[in-house]
């Protein structure tokens, strides 16, 4: 038996400024999840829910919830970016256009800047643009993250996957 390793996240060690990462999916927003996630925030603005209301808002429908859109690119980045890191926080965001229920979001992060940790010689920073585009190649979300990453040789979590004992045999 052949164990196949699968994808492990980038490390420190792996990030260039200037490279640009892509998701390798998009992601449907439903009508449901957005009403789910903006009763789950206890969001009230009737414009996430309410489609009488959000037409006559002027928008052509409903809106998902900012923060759903958010939650979603930042996502879809994580394979990429911070799977072996720690969010550190997001600046500088814009929502330059709407999503709405239906639309698919893609994502694309690029390395911005890479440098050491001075307080924590195992890790360093890694700061990333991250842009979310809807199916028409529209920006809909452009952002700024900054992620506490860990150098490989440190990092916790590698060797997880518990030994399994004598496999039983026909």
């Amino acid at each position: 038996m052949v164990i196949v390793e699968g994808w492990k996240g980038r490390f420190l060690e792996d990030f260039t400024v200037g490279d640009v990462y892509r998701c390798r999916f998009g992601r449907t927003i439903s009508e449901a999840e957005n009403t789910q996630f903006t009763l789950l925030t206890n969001n009230t603005n009737q414009i996430h829910f309410n489609a009488d209301y959000a037409e006559k808002a002027g928008f052509g429908g409903i809106l998902v919830n900012s923060l759903l859109t958010l939650s979603i690119v930042t996502g879809m980045s994580v394979a990429d970016v911070s799977e072996n890191g720690v969010a550190l926080g997001w600046s500088d965001i814009r929502l330059p256009n709407p999503v709405h229920p239906g639309d698919t979001l893609y994502s694309e992060s690029e390395v911005i800047e890479v440098r050491e940790s001075r307080s924590r010689p195992q890790q360093g920073i890694v700061t990333v643009r991250t842009r979310g585009l809807n199916q028409r190649g529209d920006t809909v979300l452009e952002m700024q993250r900054s992620i506490l990453v860990w150098k490989r040789e440190f990092a916790p979590g590698l060797g997880l996957f518990p030994e399994a004992g004598n496999l039983a045999t026909d």
